[in-house]
């Protein structure tokens, strides 16, 4: 069934303030919420939790589709279980450290050295005391959770390299030597046990501090997984690899568009969906489930791809020379709903949708997604103009991969901005006072069920404020506000104002 009518905010973690240079699960996430509740929402949207790797994307470099980002993990939350000395917890400081961005190298450093110091203090009790909460943790997600801390181990001792190329035992897990290995590395394999459970405990506690209060959280389920990956070592069955050399001998992305001539060459390895569906699915059921452990509700990125998916061979550079290859999408659905029952799910249908993905989407009564900064720049009959839209479908000003919304104005053409002013009421774009809060009225008065607004929306913020643009590679993922100050009573009165005026 469709979704009540809802509104909330766009805000991944790492975008919250904090004294360490990215935000985590500490005292600003709880402040977060709270203005969720004062500004009359109902849902805070994340992006993936995982551990990233190179330029930090949380869809496209986790090194776990099924772990946490230790980044993320609150170090005063350790020092108030003395774990760590709050006394010495120093600020991230520096030229270098900016208010606003994620120095991620710098944070890794800095967050990393605690993370150390809380594990020896774990580890010290551990030895003399057990702790039946991590043993059952480690009990309860023994099924992902001994591959990567052993993937991530090794992959410490050889930072630099894929798993395909590590030694031929390792690489291709025979049984024998990965014993061996673990047995070798078990110090390094038990802290990051002790990572992924202080993680999960820390946001398993802000997840229930949101719910109680009435926010229910939408997680986000990349379709693809980074080939240098836990998941893809561990089950390089389910994935189209070379026998020989292990390496993918196609990589995901998707065909030239209006906004790319040459496409997008993600290089993710994709699925063997015949192994799969041979399987059940068994993977993906799980992987489902291991995210409704911790989430509310899931959107499922690039969900097109679950009807057909854009493969390109392993070794081009761009991604022209691909082909669409059916996937048995209704049938895995309809087994993940037979398994898991009612599916909260929500589909990012954006990009090429044929009529087969609408019809897959529409199948399951997944709402799909609308975007208004995409909504100006044709006709009365583009299907993002909010008198246009279904119920059952999720509104944005803008997402992740958009430029906010003062961003996208100041380098709107001529015609999209015309259109807007008349949209607005407006008698020219100059009249226009604050765009951002046009648009966000606009997804809220408008019929989709659920409305999501960017905070950098709602801060009023310019192209600074930006989290990610696809076509470029470096600098992403870095932006957070400065203070929780910014969310002011004002800002709640405003948001909730509009909020209750469009009944949601």
């Amino acid at each position: 069934m469709p979704f009540e009518r809802a509104s909330g905010i766009l805000l991944h973690p790492t975008s919250l303030p904090s004294s360490f240079g990215i935000g985590d699960l500490g005292k600003s996430a709880y402040e977060f919420v709270d203005f969720l509740v004062k500004s009359g929402q109902k849902l805070w949207q994340i992006l993936p939790l995982g551990p990233t790797g190179y330029e930090h994307s949380p869809y496209t470099m986790n090194f776990s589709a099924f772990g946490g980002n230790p980044l993320l993990i609150s170090l005063e939350q350790l020092a108030s279980e003395g774990l760590l000395n709050a006394a010495d917890l120093e600020p991230l400081t520096g030229d270098d450290i900016e208010a606003d961005r994620v120095n991620y190298d710098r944070v890794i450093a800095h967050k990393t050295q605690y993370l150390e110091q809380a594990y020896g203090g774990f580890k010290d009790e551990f030895n003399t005391t057990s702790d039946p909460l991590f043993e059952q943790f480690c009990q309860e997600q023994a099924w992902w959770l001994e591959d990567y801390v052993l993937f991530m181990a090794i992959h410490e001792q050889q930072p630099d390299k894929m798993w395909q190329e590590w030694e031929t035992g390792l690489a291709r897990r025979d049984p024998g030597r990965l014993k061996e290995k673990a047995g070798e590395l078990a110090d390094r394999i038990l802290y990051h046990k002790f990572v992924q459970y202080k993680f999960f405990e820390q946001w398993t506690k802000l997840r229930k501090y949101a719910n109680e209060k009435g926010i229910q959280i939408i997680g986000d389920v990349s379709i693809y997984v980074c080939e240098n990956s836990a998941e893809v070592w561990s089950h390089p069955e389910i994935f189209k690899l070379d026998e020989q050399t292990l390496e993918p001998l196609y990589r995901a992305g998707v065909p030239p568009d209006y906004f790319s001539a040459t496409g997008q060459l993600w290089g993710n390895p994709v699925y063997d969906w015949d192994k799969l569906q041979e399987t059940g699915f068994a993977w993906w059921i799980e992987r489902f489930r291991a995210t409704l452990q911790y989430v509310d509700l899931v959107r499922i990125d690039h969900f097109r791809g679950f009807e057909a998916y854009w493969q390109v061979p392993g070794r081009e550079t761009n991604a022209i020379k691909g082909e669409w290859i059916p996937c048995p999408g209704g049938e895995f659905f309809e087994t993940l709903g037979q398994q898991l029952g009612s599916l909260p799910v929500l589909a990012e249908d954006l990009g090429i949708i044929t009529p087969q993905v609408e019809e897959l989407r529409d199948r399951f009564d997944f709402p799909g997604m609308k975007i208004l900064l995409f909504a100006f720049g044709e006709g009365a009959d583009h299907p993002y103009l909010p008198h246009n839209f279904p119920r059952n479908c999720l509104v944005y000003t803008g997402t992740h991969d958009n430029d906010t919304t003062l961003g996208w104005w100041g380098q709107a053409g001529e015609t999209e901005r015309q259109n807007v002013a008349k949209y607005l009421g407006y008698d020219s774009p100059e009249a226009i006072v604050e765009v951002h809060w046009g648009l966000i009225r606009l997804a809220l008065s408008s019929v989709a069920n659920q409305a999501i607004i960017p905070l950098q929306d709602l801060l009023g913020l310019d192209n600074r404020g930006r989290m990610n643009d696809p076509s470029v590679n470096a600098e992403n993922w870095r932006w957070r506000y400065e203070s929780s100050a910014q969310l002011s009573d004002d800002l709640a009165e405003r948001l909730r104002m509009l909020t209750e005026l469009y009944n949601r």
